[in-house]
């Protein structure tokens, strides 16, 4: 709530005018200073402690331009500098060959393949090699399709029989690495190999071989975790697709579509008001033994850059509002009674998994309270009797 004034350390670089940062956009908001980058045209392991105290010293500097010298530093006044990283992220580095070596025509195509175990959305997005100490306007990017899938493929080693890589590592060209390189893109192909891995060992089989015979389990296993493969379904258990699914208001079809979320327009969900009741019955009584729901968590809320910076009165981010967070489900007994089998009062997840063990006749879901939300949205409740 009052000016910050900073000092700029004797070692760090100096940039006295607008013009040393051409190219660079530098106000505070909205912006991570991505651009403070080096190392392209160095050795990226040898050279590292070099390259750090080299970052360290154009942070710094930057920071005290924008502080300091910017045109613009009146409107940056009461800001200070809390943290500064001291290990040099690498945005590329060496990258495995596998079986397949993904392209920029490839993701230029939308990258539909047969064995998608996950996807990128970000541009190719080039940064010359030189980073920072180039004059020129710091990255090309190059469009690309959101979605876009990366195959399984990608994702081990064409001759080291038992290695999985993910992340900035992937089998990819430079032109394709500039796209699936971005946080998310990269956790998502994490959870895929850390899925096939369990598989491998459960089964006692190498990457190369889950491609050949297990391809089909780990894109289900991955689904029904609720990960998003783009133009592929989920399968639902046989007792849900078999079951008469009646609601209270609305239609609930597309509870059992097999897509959770979004896509292309369709809503691939129900919608009611807290209270209402959604219901699966039975041709007669069934076992239900494990039961599956996924909320709407808004995954197109806008999220900017806010990770870095924290205003004086920032509203911490909490719960999206959309979740459900009260809820019960009851099943019909012998006497035509409903019986509560789940309550849950301070649900937060997206996606609820619960281990049942009973037969009834029919099984009914009734949400209660969101986090804020006039509206109840949810996008799959599958029962399975295995």
């Amino acid at each position: 709530d009052r000016p910050q004034p900073f000092v700029r350390p004797f070692w760090a670089y100096e940039y006295p005018t607008c013009d040393d940062l051409a190219h660079r956009r530098h106000n505070l908001l909205n912006i991570n200073f991505w651009w403070i980058e080096l190392g392209g045209d160095q050795d990226g392991i040898h050279d590292t402690e070099e390259i750090r105290d080299e970052l360290l010293k154009i942070a710094f500097g930057a920071w005290d331009h924008v502080k300091n010298h910017c045109e613009h530093k009146s409107e940056n006044e009461n800001w200070v500098l809390d943290w500064v990283g001291f290990l040099p992220g690498k945005r590329e580095s060496r990258r495995y060959v596998g079986d397949h070596i993904l392209t920029q025509r490839e993701v230029s195509a939308e990258g539909r393949f047969d064995d998608l175990v996950a996807y990128g959305g970000w541009t190719m997005d080039d940064h010359p090699p030189s980073g920072f100490n180039w004059p020129g306007p710091p990255t090309v990017h190059h469009p690309a399709p959101s979605p876009f899938g990366i195959p399984y493929r990608c994702l081990y080693s064409r001759n080291v029989a038992n290695l999985f890589c993910a992340g900035r590592n992937i089998s990819a060209t430079h032109a394709a690495m500039s796209a699936t390189r971005v946080m998310a893109t990269c956790s998502i192909m994490g959870q895929a190999v850390g899925t096939t891995a369990a598989i491998a060992v459960r089964e006692g089989l190498t990457p190369r071989e889950i491609y050949d015979k297990r391809i089909g389990e780990l894109k289900q296993t991955l689904m029904d975790d609720d990960c998003y493969l783009p133009w592929n379904a989920r399968r639902v258990p046989h007792l849900t697709r078999e079951a008469e699914l009646t609601a209270s208001e609305g239609d609930p079809d597309p509870l059992r579509n097999g897509v959770d979320r979004p896509v292309d327009g369709d809503d691939n969900g129900w919608v009611g008001a807290p209270g209402s009741w959604i219901q699966y019955s039975f041709d007669r009584p069934r076992r239900v033994r494990r039961l599956r729901m996924v909320f709407d968590s808004d995954l197109n809320r806008p999220w900017g850059d806010m990770g870095n910076y924290r205003p004086l009165h920032f509203e911490p981010r909490g719960v999206p509002e959309t979740i459900l967070r009260a809820f019960r489900i009851e099943a019909l007994d012998q006497n035509n009674r409903w019986q509560l089998i789940v309550r849950e009062d301070n649900n937060y997840q997206r996606l609820v998994r619960l281990e049942t063990d009973v037969e009834t006749s029919a099984i009914r879901f009734i949400p209660q309270a969101t986090w804020g939300a006039e509206q109840v949205h949810i996008f799959a409740w599958d029962v399975d009797g295995r």
